[in-house]
Order: C-alpha cells, then sequence, then structure tokens
C-alpha cells in the first residue's frame, strides 16, 4: 500500500522552486545564446578563438597575437563597447564545438560561410574573402592545375574547406594534413608533398617570411567568403556584429587593416565582389 505525502506549505515551495531551477536549467542554452550580448558586456571580456598559426590573418609574434583577424577583433569589441578581448587558441576541427560548448564567444579566424557549418553555428556578414591556391615547389614545372593534381601527394591543413576541396576534388590523391599551413609548405619545399592548397595570401606570406621555395601555381581553384562565428540564435549579438562590421567598411576602418596586413590589399574592394545572399 503506499504511503500518503501530506502536502505542507512548506513543502510545495519547495517543489515550486525545484521545478523552477529544473526548467531554467534545461533552457539554460538557448537562453545564452540569446543573451549573448548582454552577457559579454556585462562581463567586459569577449572570448575569440583563432588557430593563433594562421599568417597574415591571426599568429603570434613574440607570444603575442597579430594579424588582420586580431585586429579586426580588437575593432569589434570597442565598437561592441566591450573593454576586452582575451584570445583563445583553437583549430579549425574544434572551433564549431567550441562555440556550442561556451568554450568562446566567437571565432574570428577566416573561417568560411558553408551550408553545414550554418546549421551548426551562426556567421556575421562577410567580412573577408580568400581563396583556394595550389603551391609547389619553385623548381616543378609539371603542375600548374587541378588535372595535374590526380594521384599526388597533396599536403592540407586538417579541418579546413582546403582540406576537403581536396578530398572531393582531386582523384586518387595521397591527400596528408598538417596542424597549419606552414607545415604543409615546408614538406612542399623539402620534396616530401608534390603540392599544398592553402590561401593565396597565406601561402605567399609564409613563403616569404620562412624562405620556402615555393610557388603559387596557376589560377585560384575556389574563391571562399568568410565570416564570424557564434552560437545559434545570437540575434541580438549578430545584428550588433553586423553593424560594427559595416561601419567598418563605411568609414575606411577595414580598409586600412587589410592594407597593412594584405600587401596592400583593399578587403573592402574584395568584399564589394560577393553577391549578396
Amino acid at each position: 500500500m503506499a504511503k500518503k505525502v501530506r502536502i505542507t506549505p512548506r513543502l510545495a515551495a519547495g517543489l515550486s522552486a525545484a521545478l523552477t531551477i529544473t526548467l531554467s536549467a534545461c533552457g539554460h542554452g538557448s537562453a545564452d545564446a540569446a543573451d549573448l550580448l548582454q552577457r559579454v558586456k556585462e562581463s567586459g571580456t569577449l572570448r575569440v578563438a583563432q588557430t593563433q598559426a594562421n599568417p597574415p590573418w591571426n599568429f603570434l609574434d613574440g607570444g603575442k597575437p597579430v594579424g588582420y583577424d586580431v585586429d579586426v577583433a580588437n575593432e569589434l569589441a570597442k565598437r561592441l563597447g566591450i573593454a576586452k578581448v582575451e584570445f583563445v587558441a583553437s583549430n579549425y576541427q574544434s572551433f564549431i564545438a567550441g562555440v556550442q560548448a561556451g568554450r568562446f564567444d566567437a571565432v574570428v579566424a577566416g573561417q568560411t560561410i558553408t551550408p553545414e557549418r550554418a546549421k551548426q553555428v551562426d556567421f556575421s556578414r562577410p567580412y573577408q574573402v580568400n581563396g583556394i591556391s595550389i603551391f609547389v615547389a619553385d623548381t616543378n614545372s609539371d603542375i600548374s592545375g587541378l588535372t595535374d593534381l590526380q594521384g599526388r601527394k597533396i599536403a592540407v591543413t586538417a579541418g579546413t574547406t582546403q582540406a576537403a576541396f581536396a578530398k572531393k576534388s582531386i582523384a586518387d590523391a595521397d591527400i596528408r594534413t598538417y596542424d597549419n599551413a606552414t607545415l604543409g609548405l615546408t614538406e612542399v619545399a623539402r620534396g616530401r608533398a608534390d603540392a599544398v592548397l592553402a590561401s593565396r595570401f597565406q601561402g605567399a606570406f609564409l613563403a616569404a617570411k620562412n624562405n620556402l621555395k615555393v610557388k603559387a601555381a596557376g589560377p585560384l581553384l575556389e574563391s571562399e567568403v568568410n565570416g564570424i562565428s557564434f552560437a545559434k540564435g545570437s540575434a541580438s549579438f549578430k545584428q550588433a556584429v553586423d553593424k560594427a562590421l559595416n561601419d567598418m567598411i563605411a568609414d575606411g576602418t577595414l580598409t586600412a587593416i587589410s592594407r597593412k596586413w594584405l600587401g596592400g590589399l583593399d578587403m573592402t574592394q574584395e568584399l564589394a565582389k560577393v553577391p549578396a545572399s
């Protein structure tokens, strides 16, 4: 026989409080996303993920994060009224999971906007355009386009769109993944890989900086449009970020940042060529 439990006013209040806590916990993730702008403003810190090994976009110089993405993130925080940016080292394979788990607030690292990624995170309006190039040893005259890569040893950076492109588009290739583009370019320069797929800007920058005997071969294989990513459902944060980026484009700030890091390139002109979504 079941024992009857007498519901006293004190017990009823306790049950009500427990139910409230349980319901709050169940909705915690979506509430965090909806209140992302408010939360980062209240904390005074914007946690930004980057690889810190992707020059000229973001890398370490004397232990300090620098590069195009770093300047964009700092300017963005300033315009959002956030006093500090905390740069968090991560990688392309962990960016989405890190955003979803709340390990950082946003990714400002040249992350390409793709339909698959857009199902998992939200993106800002585009803030940079990039393109995939083939880089080969400077003595190589056999590779000048995509069809020449069939059956070759191809170096790519793990978790990038270049890696996905290589696996999808190059038949019978021995695709080798590395933690960053410098390692892949070094493998090509030393003759341990036939080619590397990398950003045109990044490959040229790294080759010059590290005195690697490599060169770009042929035309761009594919253009990429990059955005800043953050948790799904962060509507107010997206609105504020998009406004800040639009203002940076309009007042010449993004032009100055890109010319500083990208060999005189005006990124606003490249963004103007991107079709409206």
